[in-house]
C-alpha cells in the first residue's frame, strides 16, 4: 500500500505543478501580434495577485482582478523571429512559443469566403512548403445550415454558443487544406509583398446574411424587431434565409440558429474585437442580393461596417470587399445582383477606406454559387490591400469611370487606372447601356479613345444616363494593361433618394 501512495503522489506531481493562469483561447502558440498598436494579452486565473507579461523585450504588469486579467504591450515593430511571451502569477507560469509580430487581418463572410483551399483542386498550393512567416486562426464552424432539422447535439452547441472551433497554425500543408482559399491566397500573397509577418484570422459560414454578423449593439439601437423570437419575419430575411432557417429549428422560433441576427458575429467575431487587426475583407452578399430594395441593404451594409469598426475601436478599419461576381442563374434568387454590387461601391465611394474588388470576369459561368477561381480573387484582394492599405506601388484596379461627359449624340466615359485600355479579344466593349430618362436602358455601341470609351445608341437621340455591367451575368472584354476588368459602373446610390 504504501508504494502504491508513493507512486500515485509521483503521477500527481505533474498535474500540480500545471500553470492555474491561463489565456482566453485567441492566444497561442505560433500566434501574429499587430505591429504598431497596443497588444492586449488577456486571460484567467484563480488567484488575486500580480500577472506579469513578458515578450519582445517587454515586460508588463497587471493585477488580477474577478479572476481575470489583462496586460498590455507597447507597440512593436514587426519582428520574424519566433519568440516565447511567457506569463507568470507567483510561482505559476504559463509560455506560448513561436509567436511573431506583424500584420493581422481578419476574413468573414459566407460560403465563398468558407470555401475551403482542398476545394479549390490546387495541388500545387497544397503540396507547397511550409512558408514560417504566414499564420492563420481557422474558426471552423461546428453547425452549418444543411437542408435538414437539428438534432439535440446541434442544438446544444448553438445554445451554449460554440459554433466555432479554432487554433493557430503555422503554413504547414496538414494545416493549410481546411483554410480558407481566398484568405489564405490573400495572406499568403500579401506576405510576399510587404516581407513581414502576416496572419489571417477567419471566420464565416454558408448563405449567412449581413444580419448574423451584425453586432449586437447595433440591433438595440437599430433593429429592436429583430431581436424577437419574430426575427425570421422581419423584411431583413430573405425567402432564402427564412426557408432554410425553417428546414433547421421548426416551429420554434426562439431556438437558436447561425442566422439568427447578431448570432454570428458574436461567436465569430466578438472573441477578437480587442485583439489589434490591420483590416477586414470580406465576400458576402449573395443571400442579401436576393432582396431587392437598395436602399435597405445599403443600411445593412454600411450600418454593419460601421458596427465592426466600433467595436474594434477603429473608426476606419481598413474593409475590403468582394464585389458579388457574375453568375449565368436567371432564376430570381440571384437576379438583383447588379443592384448589390451598386449597393458595395456605393458604400466603398462614401465610407472612409472601404473598397471593393471587382471579379465580375471571375464568376461562374452555370449557375454555380461558388467559383472555381479563388486563386485570383485572393491575390487581386492581397494587392488591393498592398496599395490602398500599405501604399505599394502594385496594379490593384481596373478602368474606373472618373467622368462622364454628355455630348449632343452621344456619352464619352473618361476612365482612372486606364493605361493600355484595350478590349481582351479585340472586338468593341460590351456591356455599355444608356437611356434618356435614368429608367429605360438600351444597349450602346462603345469604342475606345485612348483612356476613354465613347458611346452612342440609335435608339436614344439624347442620352444622359449610362451605366456598365448592369447584368447578372456577361462575359467582359474591356481591360487594362494589367488584365484587371472595368468596374460595373451606374451613379452612386444615393440613400436619402433610395435610387
Amino acid at each position: 500500500m504504501k508504494t502504491r501512495f508513493i507512486l500515485s503522489l509521483a503521477m500527481l506531481a505533474p498535474l500540480c505543478a500545471q500553470a492555474e493562469i491561463k489565456t482566453d483561447a485567441i492566444y497561442a502558440d505560433n500566434m501574429v501580434l499587430q505591429q504598431g498598436k497596443r497588444v492586449p494579452i488577456c486571460g484567467t486565473c484563480d488567484g488575486k495577485g500580480k500577472v506579469t507579461v513578458t515578450f519582445n523585450g517587454q515586460t508588463v504588469e497587471c493585477k488580477a482582478k474577478n479572476g481575470k486579467w489583462k496586460a498590455v504591450l507597447e507597440p512593436m515593430q514587426p519582428n520574424a523571429e519566433g519568440q516565447e511571451l511567457t506569463i507568470t502569477q507567483g510561482e505559476d507560469k504559463l509560455v506560448l512559443s513561436n509567436v511573431l509580430v506583424g500584420e493581422v487581418w481578419v476574413a468573414s463572410g459566407q460560403s465563398n469566403m468558407l470555401w475551403r483551399l482542398n476545394q479549390t483542386g490546387d495541388r500545387n498550393s497544397l503540396q507547397e512548403a511550409e512558408t514560417p512567416l504566414f499564420r492563420f486562426y481557422h474558426s471552423q464552424p461546428q453547425v452549418h445550415t444543411n437542408a435538414k432539422a437539428y438534432d439535440a447535439t446541434l442544438q446544444k452547441i448553438l445554445l451554449d454558443k460554440q459554433m466555432y472551433q479554432g487554433s493557430w497554425s503555422t503554413n504547414s500543408p496538414q494545416a493549410r487544406a481546411n483554410m480558407s482559399a481566398v484568405g489564405y491566397y490573400f495572406g499568403r500573397e500579401l506576405q510576399k509583398q510587404l516581407g513581414v509577418p502576416v496572419a489571417v484570422v477567419h471566420a464565416s459560414l454558408g448563405g449567412s446574411e449581413m444580419m448574423a454578423w451584425m453586432p449586437p449593439g447595433v440591433l438595440k439601437k437599430k433593429y429592436k424587431e429583430c431581436l424577437s423570437a419574430k426575427w425570421l419575419e422581419s423584411k431583413y430575411m430573405s425567402d432564402w434565409v427564412r426557408g432554410r432557417a425553417r428546414q433547421n429549428i421548426g416551429k420554434d422560433l426562439n431556438a437558436p440558429h447561425p442566422y439568427k441576427p447578431a448570432y454570428l458575429f458574436e461567436t465569430g467575431i466578438a472573441p477578437w474585437v480587442d485583439f489589434p487587426v490591420a483590416g477586414v475583407i470580406w465576400y458576402q452578399g449573395e443571400s442579401d442580393a436576393e432582396i431587392e430594395d437598395r436602399k435597405q441593404n445599403y443600411t445593412l451594409l454600411t450600418d454593419m461596417i460601421n458596427g465592426w469598426r466600433a467595436e474594434f475601436g477603429n473608426k476606419e478599419l481598413p474593409f475590403l470587399m468582394v464585389e458579388l461576381p457574375r453568375i449565368n442563374d436567371k432564376s430570381k434568387l440571384r437576379a438583383y445582383w447588379p443592384e448589390f454590387r451598386h449597393v458595395q461601391r456605393s458604400a466603398a465611394k462614401r465610407l472612409p477606406s472601404v473598397y471593393t474588388l471587382t471579379t465580375i470576369d471571375l464568376g461562374s459561368t452555370n449557375s454555380d454559387v461558388h467559383p472555381p477561381r479563388k486563386l485570383e480573387v485572393g491575390t487581386r484582394l492581397a494587392n488591393l490591400a498592398a496599395a490602398q492599405v500599405y501604399g505599394k506601388d502594385v496594379p490593384f484596379s481596373g478602368p474606373v469611370v472618373t467622368k462622364v461627359q454628355t455630348t449632343s449624340d452621344g456619352i464619352t466615359l473618361h476612365y482612372q487606372y486606364a493605361d493600355g485600355l484595350k478590349t481582351t479579344d479585340g472586338k468593341a466593349p460590351v456591356g455599355f447601356e444608356v437611356s434618356a430618362d435614368g429608367k429605360e436602358f438600351f444597349p450602346a455601341e462603345a469604342s475606345i479613345q485612348g483612356e476613354t470609351v465613347v458611346l452612342s445608341c440609335d435608339k436614344v437621340k439624347k442620352p444622359k444616363h449610362v451605366r456598365y455591367a448592369w447584368y447578372t451575368y456577361m462575359e467582359p472584354n474591356l481591360t487594362n494593361s494589367a488584365g484587371l476588368p472595368a468596374v460595373p459602373y451606374a451613379p452612386a446610390f444615393n440613400p436619402k433618394k433610395g435610387n
